[in-house]
């Protein structure tokens, strides 16, 4: 054991030793191997393709916006603010400087991350417009070989001048001029101090900086804007006199691509999030020449715009949001999603983003509780109104009937129909508004959207995405199986390689004869129920449930066909107001507007696709076996599928 600690530090220099040279090694054969791409043949932005499931393309992001200027152009306060933010010593150090590193590294804890970089002016010309933006050892090996290439074939102005043409400058802007005139709306000779200063601390990380992007920006942009001009000072670019007159420039809103416009935008803008959370960045959307393949149906897509747009009420108030989501059961994919009528007037995905009470909307998980605790669709309850419970915490809870309705003792099947709040109140309180929360929670609304086990959460007092309830729905059509819902399918680098597949990830959550009942159960509520009242049958077998909050201030529909589910809402900005008296109707529920937009939504996209069936119940009383197809009342003849026709025989030549 002595000899061996003897040994430790003779093995140890070895080992450092081995690495040194096995480093150096690597820097001299990568030196004479890596080259400088021709700097013409850079492009600058590749934009990124989104496409639909089947190939046909839904929109861009991003596009080649560039102005280039030479070095004479660019006024020397700019170039000097530049290198204030990003590499004073431009001029004096080398390609990189080990230095500059550490001082990088000290100057940003000393400063809470606000302070200079690592890479020299040279290193992020190199990776800017030479290499991938990926992390690793190689790309940035290959990053210091390339600025050391590039200081030994071109001046120190020729590099900046290139830099200064081709940095992303964040707003889809590339190089300096264009960046002066979509933040200042002037060129870039027009720039004062201030301007520039603030260009020159946007350029590090746009999304961090540009307050257009998001307000919370501001204050770290104001921070970075008084570091880079105290550098200034700090080189004598500028006296204090003159720094004591700079103020912070009023900066250009923010104005989004018309590629961006119309129902499409809230698509785009989800998908690019979606990318954001796997890793992908803005700029490397912006310049990367990706090939997006999402999970959307190019067929579901257009009948659900036409849908909202068809049987939406025409006027409006502003703040009112219209949200659907249709999922394919047992796979998650998002087949289609409508967040609102112009993504570039409103960036606000009702589909996704807002939330709104889901009403009764979430009755369905209290009946899933119930038959999981062998409480057949034919157990007898009273729905009379009103009626006083507990609240869970020794208040009473006092439970109306919508319309007041008073239907003495039915069967839980027909409570379901008519959306009984005082049979389904003291339904959950039985089974455990805990378990309650617990078949939601499997269904698939997250953890994200808070829930309480309290007796309201039956009637839906929690406030879901459309997403969510959409999801839930979707197990329910899927039998059982929760899917995680996705809408990334696929990935491609610009050289048609994969760099990211999605995948269908499922699992058994409800066994399949609870949700055969379930099923049953909404299935009656489309024909006889809340459901079928106004619009929501169709001519095949589909289940769902009408949602409506408190004093209508939302209003759903979420249902569900064998091959496809889908949740729509109504809501306002604010929660305490009503939606009644929105398109004329004296009440507005989720029975109507909600109601007849899903009914649309899934006539266009099945049209005259085979009907299928549902699984049969296994315990609603009775001998008879049920017949989904011949028991839907036909509601619209002209989308039953035909009979098929004989071709006819062509006639014999005489």
């Amino acid at each position: 054991m002595n000899k061996l600690r003897e040994r430790l530090p003779r093995i140890a220099v070895l080992i450092t030793g081995f690495g040194f040279v096995a480093g150096v090694f690597i820097f001299v054969f990568a030196y004479f191997t890596v080259s400088i791409p021709d700097p013409n043949a850079y492009v600058n932005s590749q934009s990124t393709i989104i496409q639909y499931a089947d190939g046909s393309e839904i929109g861009r992001i991003g596009s080649e916006n560039r102005t280039v200027v030479t070095l004479a152009q660019i006024p020397l306060t700019v170039r000097q603010a530049v290198m204030a933010a990003e590499d004073r010593n431009f001029y004096t150090n080398k390609a990189f400087s080990v230095t500059a590193l550490a001082q990088a590294v000290l100057d940003n804890v000393i400063s809470l991350g606000q302070g200079r970089g690592g890479s020299t002016i040279t290193q992020q010309y190199a990776k800017t417009a030479f290499l991938t933006p990926e992390r690793s050892i190689v790309r940035k090996v290959k990053e210091l070989i390339i600025a050391i290439k590039l200081e030994n074939q071109f001046s120190k102005d020729q590099i900046f001048e290139n830099y200064l043409n081709t940095i992303y400058f964040g707003r889809g802007s590339y190089g300096v001029q264009t960046a002066s005139q979509l933040y200042f709306g002037t060129t870039v000779d027009q720039l004062n101090v201030a301007q520039a200063a603030v260009l020159a601390s946007i350029l590090r990380s746009p999304g961090l900086y540009d307050p257009g992007f998001k307000a919370e920006n501001l204050p770290r942009l104001e921070n970075r804007f008084s570091y880079v001009i105290d550098g200034m000072v700090d080189e004598k670019w500028l006296t204090e006199e003159q720094a004591s007159k700079v103020k912070f420039p009023f900066i250009n809103p923010r104005v989004t691509s018309g590629a961006l416009s119309g129902p499409k935008g809230y698509v785009i803008s989800w998908v690019e999030r979606e990318l954001n959370r796997l890793g992908f960045t803005d700029e490397q959307l912006l310049i990367g020449g990706y090939i997006i393949k999402t999970t959307l149906v190019k067929e579901a897509q257009e009948a659900a715009v036409a849908a909202v747009n068809q049987e939406a009420p025409v006027r409006v108030p502003e703040n009112l949001h219209i949200g659907l989501v249709s999922i394919k059961p047992g796979t998650g994919e998002i087949l289609a999603m409508y967040g609102g009528k112009d993504y570039l007037k409103y960036q606000f995905n009702a589909a996704t983003q807002g939330i709104a009470s889901g009403g009764s909307s979430f009755k369905p998980f209290a009946l899933v509780a119930a038959l999981e605790a062998g409480i057949p669709l034919t157990s007898v309850w009273n729905g009379d109104s009103p009626k006083v419970y507990d609240d869970g915490i020794g208040r009473p809870y006092v439970v109306n009937n919508y319309g007041g309705k008073n239907l003495g003792d039915i069967s839980l099947l027909t409570a379901t129909e008519e959306s009984i709040n005082t049979i389904y109140v003291p339904l959950g309180i039985k089974v455990g508004v805990d378990k309650v929360v617990d078949v939601a929670r499997r269904a698939g609304i997250p953890d994200s959207v808070e829930m309480v086990a309290s007796p309201s959460v039956t009637l839906g007092s929690s406030s879901p995405h459309v997403i969510d309830v959409a999801n839930a729905y979707a197990t329910f059509a899927a039998q059982g199986v929760y899917a995680k819902p996705f809408i990334i399918n696929e990935v491609q680098g610009p050289n048609k390689g994969i760099l990211y597949q999605g995948r269908i990830q499922a699992q058994e959550v409800f066994n399949k004869e609870v949700m055969a009942d379930l099923t049953y159960a909404l299935y009656r509520t489309t024909v006889a129920g809340t459901g079928g009242i106004v619009g929501a049958r169709l001519a095949r077998p589909s289940a769902g449930k009408t949602g409506t909050s408190n004093d209508n201030a939302a209003a759903w529909y979420s249902g569900y066909t064998p091959e496809v589910a889908a949740s729509v809402a109504f809501y306002r900005d604010d929660a305490t107001q009503t939606l009644n008296g929105i398109g004329g109707l004296t009440s507005v529920t989720g029975g109507s507007f909600p109601a007849r937009i899903w009914a649309a939504y899934v006539k266009a996209y099945l049209g005259r696709a085979p009907i299928q069936q549902f699984p049969a119940p296994t315990n609603i009383g009775g001998t008879d076996p049920v017949d989904y197809i011949n028991a839907v009342p036909t509601m619209d003849p002209a989308l039953i599928p035909p009979s098929p026709t004989p071709t006819p025989k062509p006639k014999k030549k005489s």
